[in-house]
């Protein structure tokens, strides 16, 4: 069987703009003590999803900003 390492690593990497605003984000609820359950990515429309706490759900767009949904 042979494995194909280069498949293993495509995906699609945040933008700067994203990372820095998961970063504020993330920060800003852990100091209020709201568990970060998940960060990902949608491959298809490149948007960062970050579930926290037992509600909240916010999608960072590949320009930096944000919503809540």
């Amino acid at each position: 069987m042979i494995i194909e390492w280069s498949h293993l690593f495509d995906f699609y990497m945040p933008t700067r703009e994203q990372l820095q605003t998961y970063f504020i984000l993330t920060s800003r609820l852990t100091k209020m003590y709201v568990s970060v359950n998940l960060g990902t990515v949608d491959e298809r429309t490149q948007d960062v999803y970050v579930l926290a706490g037992e509600e909240i759900e916010i999608v960072i767009y590949p320009n930096g900003n944000w919503i809540f949904v």
